[in-house]
């Protein structure tokens, strides 16, 4: 029985799980951060190519 009362106030398991979805979230954060910049270059060269292709006739 004190074996299961000691597991029940052990509270690393619920830190270690918290940091996980902390570090999850960021993750998330970050890919659709990079995923809107990606989409804003793309676009970006893709003037600028256009504008060269136009200059170069």
């Amino acid at each position: 029985m004190t074996f299961f009362k000691t597991m029940l106030r052990d509270e690393a398991g619920a830190t270690a799980i918290e940091y996980g979805l902390i570090a999850a979230l960021v993750a998330v954060a970050a890919i659709t951060a990079l995923d809107n910049l990606g989409d804003e270059l793309s676009t970006t060269f893709s003037t600028v190519d256009s504008k060269l292709e136009s200059a170069n006739t």
